[in-house]
């Protein structure tokens, strides 16, 4: 039998990032490669709790085709949670951030259509947007975020800007206060609407970011959360919060896609919620990636000194970013610092073009702080072999 694949089937490719994670699995490697959250930080004994009584007291219904809009209690509950005026009606409950992604991509984009997006992007992000095979175009930007004159450049004709504000993902970095006004301003008056993904914003260490883009324009924007770092991956939850004008035909292509989330997680994950358990909970959080992240820090200015190596002080998250001295590769780089039992992400697989070969991702949630130190000291090693050639 010949299968006929679409063209968009062309499109799609492994994730670089699994790619490498299998390269990675070795026994005894240290892997700051992940994207995962810590499972130290997994609420077991709540999700246990919640579990029997959701069976004990909504069993059948919990277990039983739902509405595509989601669990009614778990909307209201997003929407009060929100730094703005939200509805229920504007939250649709997807499976996982990432289909949220996806089904903006089916609404918003028709083939060759221009998307902006940061330089450097989130993975995930150009992986769900490619099949509709648009004209992806990366916006500079600097440690403050987008640059939004040059964002006024590329702007015209584009379907929106995808953007990550808080503790982004690949680089760690926070959109300040003045950067976002002037973006949300900016956009607004060009006319370009902003599609807002802030799965990391909770995680912050010493404060928590400045306000939202959505908060500033909520007509201008559509705004993406996720369960899965304050909660669990696992559990496959995020949420869409859109205009209203537009939130019909995300549900729409949300029952082509799967009908609804599992109404059973849902369900969990709101008798979870209950009483403030979030607000005792992810502080927990905070405290231990805080510990990490200052962990890594302190080891890459005592190993990297004299290296030429540069990196980031994210003030939340889960990631930081690594530049290697002048001419030399971190895909090249790899598979040596594997061999000496660590492993990272090269930065290219995060840029929609010209990417920067020196860059790397490093997550610093997953190690504990004896692995993190013994990790950088490899990798270092690592550097100072290559830079010698």
């Amino acid at each position: 039998m010949t299968w006929t694949l679409a063209k968009r089937a062309h499109k799609m490719n492994p994730s670089v990032i699994r790619e490498i994670l299998k390269v990675t699995e070795k026994p005894g490697i240290i892997s700051f490669a992940g994207g995962l959250p810590s499972p130290k930080t997994f609420p077991v004994e709540a999700f246990a709790a919640a579990c029997e009584t959701v069976l004990r007291t909504d069993g059948r219904a919990a277990l039983q085709y739902a509405a595509s809009e989601g669990y009614r209690p778990l909307c209201e509950w997003v929407a009060a949670s929100m730094p703005w005026d939200v509805s229920a009606d504007q939250v649709l409950i997807t499976t996982g951030s990432q289909q949220g992604l996806d089904l903006v991509a089916k609404v918003l984009i028709d083939e060759g259509s221009t998307v902006l997006v940061e330089t450097p992007t989130y993975l995930g992000a150009l992986q769900a947007f490619t099949p509709m095979e648009p004209n992806i175009v990366s916006v500079d930007s600097d440690a403050e975020g987008v640059d939004v004159d040059d964002l006024a450049l590329k702007a015209e004709g584009a379907r929106f800007l995808y953007v990550l504000p808080n503790f982004q993902n690949p680089t760690g970095r926070s959109m300040s206060e003045a950067r976002r006004q002037a973006l949300v301003e900016r956009a607004a008056a060009i006319g370009l609407p902003l599609v807002e993904d802030n799965p990391y914003g909770d995680l912050w260490f010493d404060q928590p970011p400045p306000k939202p883009l959505t908060a500033r324009n909520p007509e201008g924007c559509i705004y993406l959360g996720s369960f899965s770092k304050v909660l669990a991956p696992g559990l496959r939850l995020g949420y869409v919060i859109a205009p209203k004008a537009i939130m019909p035909k995300l549900l729409q292509a949300k029952q082509a896609a799967d009908l609804h989330s599992p109404s059973f997680n849902q369900r969990m994950v709101s008798e979870v919620l209950k009483d403030g358990f979030i607000d005792r909970h992810v502080p927990t959080i905070r405290a231990l990636y805080k510990s990490q992240c200052h962990a890594m820090l302190e080891a890459l200015q005592k190993d990297m000194a004299g290296l030429d190596v540069v990196w980031n002080t994210p003030d939340g998250g889960m990631f930081l970013w690594v530049r290697l001295p002048e001419g030399m590769n971190a895909v090249e780089l790899l598979p040596k610092a594997v061999d000496k039992g660590v492993a990272f992400v090269p930065g290219a697989a995060f840029y929609a073009d010209h990417a920067d070969p020196r860059t790397l991702r490093l997550s610093f949630v997953t190690a504990s702080v004896e692995q993190i130190h013994i990790g950088i000291a490899a990798l270092a090693q690592a550097i100072r072999e290559a830079a010698q050639g």
